[in-house]
């Protein structure tokens, strides 16, 4: 019997669905990507993007279906691949009286990274953070916290990053900033990224394949620039609001 030789997916999710009482928060979505791959997550409010999240971290179980992470079987084998992962939100905040230092401090020692200080010495220099590595978290402007949130998501160099919604209330520079780091370091560490936006142009920019959400389903999967073909549109915006409000025509798009 020949052996299947293909790479095991870095994130493998098959028919899950999460019921939460009587709302169907994710409806059997499946869906498998590839390690290096960078991938959009998009849907309204509500379409079940957060809590897909929340189940590849292992922080919730699903009702139903799996979902694999590196190999390992989300949540009960999470305990092997945390250490390879992390995740970075605007909307999570870190400790407002510790410092700078003192956050990353602590999140470098419950991922177990090596020369802690030498890491947030990097970092820190790589996403200039220097000047206020001493200052209180609380203290922090919109930039400089989400400058700090993508140094304790880069700590333990994970392999697998997941972003929700990394640039949200941010000017047009600092976001371009954070994209400009965020593309470097999946270069540089060939990490599988899933990006949960509503900005679509950083999705545009960013991903090379894009999953849409309504009501807890996959409602297309595909690159954007076939995306754009199939719904003859000119921006993954319009492409968005067509899925979202149920208009338009889908196109056949060949192979």
């Amino acid at each position: 019997m020949a052996m299947d030789a293909r790479p095991t997916p870095a994130i493998a999710v098959e028919t899950l669905v999460k019921r939460y009482k009587s709302a169907l928060a994710v409806d059997g979505i499946s869906f498998a990507l590839p390690a290096g791959s960078v991938t959009g997550l998009l849907g309204g409010n509500g379409a079940g993007k957060t809590t897909t999240i929340a189940m590849i971290m292992g922080l919730v179980t699903p009702t139903s279906g799996t979902v694999q992470v590196l190999g390992a079987a989300m949540p009960a084998q999470r305990y092997r691949v945390l250490h390879r992962m992390n995740f970075e939100s605007p909307y999570v905040d870190m400790p407002m009286r510790l410092t700078v230092r003192q956050n990353l401090t602590v999140f470098a020692q419950l991922y177990a990274v090596p020369d802690v200080a030498e890491r947030i010495a990097t970092l820190a220099g790589e996403l200039e953070l220097t000047e206020f590595l001493d200052r209180p978290a609380g203290k922090l402007s919109a930039g400089q916290k989400t400058r700090v949130s993508l140094a304790k998501a880069l700590l333990n160099r994970p392999e697998v990053l997941l972003l929700d919604e990394p640039t949200a209330s941010l000017d047009p520079d600092t976001a371009d900033w954070v994209r400009a780091r965020l593309e470097r370091y999946r270069v540089e560490a060939g990490a599988t990224i899933l990006l949960a936006s509503h900005n679509m142009s950083e999705v545009e920019r960013l991903c090379e394949r894009v999953i849409i959400m309504k009501k807890g389903k996959v409602e297309d999967d595909d690159a954007p620039a076939r995306l754009l073909a199939r719904y003859g549109r000119a921006t993954l915006e319009d492409v968005f609001l067509d899925v979202a409000r149920g208009r338009g025509e889908r196109r056949e798009v060949a192979e």
